[in-house]
C-alpha cells in the first residue's frame, strides 16, 4: 500500500513538472538569468494561415523554410471571451470553452464554435493573455495588458510592426495600442503614431489610392486607418521634421523613441522606390511607411476578365508601384537594427485571411507565396547580418480561417504537382478553433518544446498562444506573474 502511495505521488509530480518549471520561473526574478536572452526577436504571423494554407503552399510552390525549422509544435489559440463584442451589450459575449483535442479530431461542428479573431489573439500573443474577442491590449476587465513593443522599449531595445494590410488592424495594432475594440481605427491610428515609441510602423491604408494602386485625386478612400485626412497631409508635407500635429481640435505629439527626452518625428514614405531605397544605406530614425494602395497590397485588387474564386494564383498581374511584403521587411529591419542592444518587430502575412474569409484559393496561395518570400527575407538577414545565437524567429498563426481542408472538414489536401492547383475545399468563410503550427529557429527556441506539455491526435504536442510572448517576457523583462 505504501509503495502504491509513493507511486501515485511521483505520478503526479511528474504530471504538475511542466507547470512548476513554468510557474516558478514567473514567480523567482533571480530564475530568470536561467534563460536565453535573444539580442533580437521576430516574430512573423500568417493571419488565417492554418495548417492546410502551409500544406497548399508547400505542394503548389515547393516546401516552405519553415518545414525545416528545428522547432515545430502546434498552439491552441481560443480565446477567453468569444462572440461579438458589442460596447452597448457585453452579454453577446461568452466564455470559451476551451480546445478538446478528442472533438477537434472529429467534430466539424466544434471546430466553429468559441474561435478567435484577430484582436483578441493579437493581445494574447503581444500580451500572454487571453481576453476577449475584438479587443486591442486588454483584460477581460479592459486593464491595460503590456505588449511586446512596449517591453522591447522598456529595456533599451527598437520596436515595431509590419503588416500586408493596413496598419491600424487588429493583428498589428494589437501589438502596439490598447483600446475596447479593434473597430476604433482613428483611435489606433492615432495610439499608435503619438503615443507608442515604435521606432518603425509599415502597413496599408493610404486613402489617397484604390486597391489596385490607382491615384484618387481628390476623390479619397476613407482616411480612418490613418486617423485623419489632416493628419494625413500634415504627416505628408512634415515627414522627418513635424512633431506636433492637430487631430480635430486637438494637439498631438510625437513621442521620444531613443530616450534623449527629444520628440521623434516620422518619416513617411509612401513610394515604391523609397521602400527599396530603405533596403541599404543609412535610414531615417523613425520611418512610418504607407505604399500607395488603399487595404492590402495585392489580394484585393479587381480580378482578371476569366479569373475566379477557384483560379490559380497570378492569373492577373500584381498592381505595379507597390512594394512586396518582402521588400518591406528587409527595409524594416534595415530601421530596427541600428540599434545596438537589438529590437523586436512583428511581421504579418496579413491577407491570407482576408483571401479565406472570402474563400479565395488562388489569392490565398498568393498570399501564401508573398509571406513566404518575406520568411526568406528575414532567414536571409538573420545569417548576413546577425546569427541565429543572438536572433529568435518564430513563425505561427493567430487562427485558423476557412476551415481549409482537400474536400468536407478533416479530408486530406492533395498533391497535383508544383504549379498544379492542389485539391482544396473551403468549409466555411469564417475562423475555426483549430490549431495552428508554431515554426521556431534560434536563439531559445528550443523552450517551445519543453513548453508543449498537451498532446492532439492528429498534430501532436501543443502550447497555448499565450505561451509564446510569455517565454519571451521572461527572457527579456521582469518575470510575468498572474
Amino acid at each position: 500500500m505504501e509503495t502504491t502511495s509513493k507511486v501515485i505521488i511521483i505520478i503526479a509530480l511528474l504530471l504538475l513538472s511542466p507547470f512548476l518549471f513554468f510557474h516558478s520561473f514567473a514567480q523567482k526574478p533571480a530564475a530568470q538569468s536561467s534563460f536565453p536572452k535573444p539580442k533580437n526577436v521576430i516574430i512573423m504571423i500568417g493571419d488565417g494561415m492554418g495548417y492546410n494554407c502551409v500544406k497548399a503552399a508547400d505542394d503548389f510552390y515547393g516546401p516552405m523554410q519553415i518545414e525545416d525549422f528545428p522547432v515545430k509544435v502546434a498552439a491552441a489559440t481560443y480565446p477567453a471571451k468569444s462572440g461579438e463584442f458589442d460596447e452597448k451589450d457585453t452579454s453577446k459575449l461568452n466564455w470559451a470553452a476551451g480546445y478538446n483535442p478528442a472533438m477537434a479530431s472529429k467534430d466539424s461542428l466544434y471546430l466553429r464554435k468559441d474561435f478567435t479573431e484577430s484582436a483578441a489573439a493579437a493581445t494574447a500573443l503581444s500580451t500572454g493573455r487571453k481576453t476577449y474577442n475584438n479587443v486591442i491590449g486588454l483584460s477581460i476587465t479592459y486593464d491595460t495588458l503590456k505588449n511586446l513593443c512596449e517591453l522591447a522599449k522598456s529595456i533599451g531595445k527598437s520596436a515595431g510592426v509590419i503588416t500586408s494590410v493596413p496598419f491600424s488592424h487588429a493583428t498589428p495594432a494589437g501589438f502596439v495600442a490598447h483600446n475596447k475594440t479593434r473597430t476604433h481605427y482613428s483611435e489606433l491610428a492615432t495610439y499608435m503614431l503619438f503615443s507608442s515609441r515604435c521606432d518603425l510602423i509599415m502597413g496599408c491604408g493610404n486613402p489617397e489610392f484604390d486597391d489596385n494602386g490607382n491615384s484618387l485625386s481628390g476623390a479619397w478612400k476613407s482616411s480612418k486607418y490613418v486617423a485623419d485626412s489632416m493628419l494625413w497631409l500634415s504627416l505628408k508635407s512634415g515627414s522627418g521634421i513635424q512633431t506636433s500635429f492637430i487631430i480635430k481640435d486637438k494637439i498631438y505629439q510625437v513621442t521620444d523613441v531613443s530616450g534623449d527626452r527629444i520628440p521623434d518625428p516620422w518619416t513617411l514614405i509612401t513610394s515604391e522606390k523609397d521602400f527599396r531605397k530603405l533596403m541599404s544605406g543609412k535610414t531615417p530614425k523613425r520611418v512610418l511607411g504607407i505604399p500607395e494602395v488603399y487595404s492590402t497590397l495585392q489580394q484585393n485588387r479587381d480580378f482578371g476578365k476569366n479569373e475566379t474564386k477557384n483560379s490559380p494564383p497570378f492569373l492577373k498581374p500584381f498592381n505595379p508601384n507597390l512594394p512586396t511584403l518582402a521588400e518591406m521587411v528587409r527595409g524594416g529591419l534595415n530601421v530596427l537594427d541600428n540599434n545596438p542592444k537589438g529590437f523586436f518587430v512583428m511581421i504579418e502575412g496579413g491577407a491570407i485571411d482576408w483571401a479565406n474569409h472570402d474563400n479565395q484559393k488562388g489569392r490565398m496561395l498568393e498570399e501564401m507565396k508573398s509571406f513566404s518570400d518575406a520568411i526568406d527575407t528575414v532567414v536571409a538577414w538573420v545569417n548576413k547580418y546577425s546569427s541565429w545565437n543572438e536572433t529568435l524567429l518564430i513563425v505561427t498563426a493567430d487562427h485558423e480561417c476557412g476551415d481549409l481542408w482537400g474536400g468536407n472538414t478533416f479530408s486530406p489536401v492533395s498533391d497535383n504537382g508544383r504549379n498544379i492547383m492542389p485539391g482544396l475545399k473551403y468549409n466555411s468563410k469564417d475562423h475555426t478553433n483549430a490549431l495552428v503550427g508554431v515554426y521556431a529557429k534560434g536563439k531559445g527556441a528550443e523552450m517551445y518544446n519543453l513548453l508543449a506539455g498537451e498532446t492532439d491526435p492528429v498534430r501532436g504536442k501543443f502550447i497555448q498562444n499565450t505561451a509564446i510572448p510569455q517565454l519571451i517576457f521572461m527572457m527579456w523583462g521582469p518575470p510575468v506573474t498572474y
